[in-house]
């Protein structure tokens, strides 16, 4: 998920800017389509990982801090982008654009720090 927030957040979210106006809602709508194939299937392995082995036993600080990290993205994606994206959906809006790339940055560092702390715990 790492790789694939930092390519959204530098690649395609910005790349967005320079879609149609005229056919932005269908493009838009065609990104979240196709994205929620990709994007919602491997969220939910994370989340089901996590609630396993924290099911197992498995308590150490890292480990929780990659969890309140997970929250973090999950809080985010639901309170804060998918709202934008619902906004978009609709046509261009440059506010909610700038709103978008703006508040992804949370999912992007979030999953960045989570992997991180779980490539550190995986080699100790």
């Amino acid at each position: 998920m790492t790789g694939l927030i930092w390519f959204v957040q530098i690649v395609h979210y910005p790349m967005m800017a320079s879609f149609s106006r005229e056919n932005f809602a269908s493009h838009e709508k065609e990104h979240c389509d196709r994205t929620g194939w990709v994007v919602v299937p491997l969220m939910l392995v994370e989340l089901s990982t996590f609630a396993l082995l924290f099911a197992e036993g498995i308590r150490c600080n890292i480990f929780l801090i990659s969890g309140m990290l997970l929250g973090i993205i999950w809080a985010s994606t639901f309170l804060l982008q998918v709202p934008i994206h619902r906004t978009l959906l609709s046509g261009w809006n440059s506010q909610a654009h700038r709103r978008l790339v703006a508040s992804n940055w949370i999912r992007t560092i979030a999953w960045t720090g989570r992997s991180l702390l779980l490539g550190w715990l995986w080699l100790v």
